[in-house]
């Protein structure tokens, strides 16, 4: 198990300005995967970023490398950041808390939204974009199918998705307070990502006067404007949208902010200053914190709603405890099998390689007992079996039983290798 290792910071450990410095993309994390791959040719490896975590799972031989250090620095020197300005930010797991990490955040328990379902579906796609790329095998590839498989129990044997507080029912929330009524309002939508859609889903439930979605991709504006009874709008006249618009919700994955305070200061002038409500729900973030610093423009961001979030969930520890229920048990599934995954090999091989040295013994004394009858020879036979047996039964079950109350298992097959001499044989019969 102490080749199962974890490096990352979430929502928990770093403030926004920080996540979104090392935020990956689909074209970045492609690009991340192979580099690292590369880089470490005979390491497995997973590189999860949402808005609110960025996490890379790690599969590799005892003492070999990448080290947490050698983790941390590709993070930093990909994005072009000062290690040192986000290494206090940083969560290293190994083995078990590793195995346990990876199932609470498949299983929503380590949400900024308990039971949102959004974070099953971006573990299931780092995971196949890792295995598209050949960057996972025989360690990661059990390990994230059980987590996926453990998310989608705990949907659906618990209550924790129901009555859960939103990043869109807050930012509706936010919203009442600042305006009473919405059939005079108009809604624009910067992105056509899956967090801007809830959202979106939400005030457009409200019935604005106009909902405007706007997207780099026009034809993505088209469909999700038919959707949601709206209208496609030009992304390249985006100031002209901002001046017209009374709330907006931006998400757009870009790596720079869309929404400039220099840019908006004109579409502020042209709105003579009207109330305007900004959510930005991306990261890295699109609007410039300076921004919500005019008159009259209320900008909220991630960190923002989640204090609100955060709040609500105090009150569901009914929801919470068989959800984690679900993940104990699965947890002590997956490391029982693992163990016997893992030690399986060495096990088979400790029988054959004791077992062949009885028979050789067993052949050099027979051939000096010519009067032997066949009936006599298979009862000594018999006996050297059984004699194996006896003797690795102990320290086999030792094996099986290994975990890391004692010691952790890796540290137990190395151990066996070099007191058996496992590895010397293995080399010998290639």
């Amino acid at each position: 198990m102490q080749r199962l290792h974890l490096l990352g910071l979430n929502h928990t450990t770093a403030p926004l300005e920080v996540r979104e410095k090392l935020a990956f993309n689909a074209t970045q994390r492609a690009a991340a995967m192979a580099a690292f791959h590369a880089r470490f040719p005979d390491c497995e490896a997973v590189l999860l970023s949402t808005c609110n975590r960025v996490e890379l799972y790690v599969a590799r031989e005892v003492q070999a490398r990448p080290q947490a250090e050698d983790v941390a620095e590709f993070l930093a020197s990909f994005h072009l950041v000062d290690r040192e300005s986000i290494q206090a930010h940083l969560y290293h797991q190994s083995g078990r808390e590793m195995v346990q990490h990876l199932f609470n955040v498949a299983a929503s328990l380590d949400s900024m939204v308990l039971g949102e379902t959004q974070i099953l579906g971006q573990v299931r796609e780092a995971y196949e974009s890792a295995r598209e790329q050949s960057c996972v095998g025989p360690m990661l590839n059990p390990l994230f199918q059980r987590a996926i498989a453990v998310g989608k129990q705990v949907m659906r044997e618990t209550t924790l998705a129901e009555g859960r507080l939103s990043i869109a029912s807050v930012a509706v929330d936010y919203a009442g307070r600042i305006f009473d009524h919405f059939n005079d309002k108009k809604v624009l939508c910067i992105g056509a990502g899956k967090m801007a859609q809830l959202v979106l889903r939400s005030f457009s439930a409200l019935s604005p006067k106009k909902l405007m979605i706007c997207n780099r991709d026009g034809q993505k504006a088209v469909e999700l404007a038919s959707q949601f009874n709206g209208e496609a709008a030009a992304f390249d006249k985006l100031d002209e949208h901002l001046s017209a618009a009374d709330i907006v919700v931006t998400s757009t994955g870009s790596a720079d902010p869309i929404i400039t305070a220099r840019a908006f200061a004109a579409a502020h002038r042209k709105r003579r200053y009207r109330p305007i409500f900004i959510i930005d729900i991306a990261l890295p973030r699109d609007v410039e914190p300076a921004v919500g610093q005019l008159e009259n423009v209320y900008l909220y961001n991630l960190d923002d709603l989640q204090q609100v979030v955060q709040k609500n969930q105090a009150g569901r520890q009914e929801s919470v405890d068989p959800a984690r229920q679900i993940v104990a048990a699965a947890v002590e599934d997956y490391l029982r099998a693992h163990r016997l995954r893992t030690m399986g090999p060495v096990i088979d091989q400790l029988y054959k390689r004791y077992h062949q040295l009885a028979q050789e013994e067993l052949t050099r004394t027979l051939s000096k007992m010519p009067d032997v009858s066949e009936a006599e020879k298979s009862h000594l036979e018999e006996l050297t079996r059984r004699i194996v047996n006896k003797l690795l039964h102990d320290p086999v079950q030792a094996l099986r039983a290994a975990d890391d109350a004692h010691a952790p298992a890796a540290q137990y097959i190395h151990a066996m290798e070099r007191l058996f001499k496992l590895g010397e044989q293995s080399k010998q019969d290639s």
